[in-house]
């Protein structure tokens, strides 16, 4: 039953963000919504805070799994729909999916390792997976900007670092808690 609640919640994810990156998002709300569309590291937190709910490793790193090809599902389905002007007679799932294996072979690999990075934090307050999370929200901007792709919206990459920062200090006051409560 949680890995059916975890592929819900990670097919929404993936729908959403690709609606983020339809003209309509953009023409109705701004151009911004393309560059949150194209941020890689909510992709990576969805599957760390599916591992961080999980008590068991290997359990985290499906769960990982689950969630993240779940949201690959919801925005492919998404981009092969009416909303994109797509007919079912365009469709070529084989050509489609070959011309998607730069996303997808990534997010075999992260999906589990995030997942299993969520579960290091929920047993030890590891430092690395905290440290895995923060970077991949802080060093987007650039990385993204080094191989001359840099966030086009100015403020999305601010808010992502910001997002990074907040996210840095949560992490600390939450393994200071934990580390006190484990002394006593």
């Amino acid at each position: 039953m949680i890995y059916l609640a975890a592929a819900a919640i990670g097919f929404v994810f993936g729908a959403l963000d690709q609606l983020l990156g339809t003209l309509w998002s953009m023409s109705h709300l701004g151009v911004w919504t393309i560059s949150v569309s194209l941020m890689s590291a909510p992709w990576l937190a969805l599957p760390f805070l599916a591992g961080w709910r999980t008590p068991v490793a290997w359990r985290a790193a499906l769960m990982g799994l689950v969630v993240t090809v779940a949201a690959l599902c919801g925005y492919f389905i998404m981009t092969l729909s009416p909303l994109e002007g797509v007919t079912a007679s365009q469709i070529d799932i084989a050509g489609f999916v070959r011309s998607q294996l730069h996303v997808i072979v990534p997010g075999i690999v992260t999906g589990p390792l995030f997942g299993w990075l969520g579960y290091l934090w929920r047993t030890s307050r590891s430092w690395l997976s905290a440290a895995a999370v923060v970077v991949a929200f802080c060093g987007e901007p650039l990385a993204r900007w080094l191989v001359r792709q840099p966030i086009q919206a100015a403020q999305v990459a601010v808010a992502e670092v910001a997002i990074g920062l907040a996210v840095a200090v949560c992490l600390a006051l939450n393994r200071r808690a934990w580390s006190r409560r484990s002394l006593v």
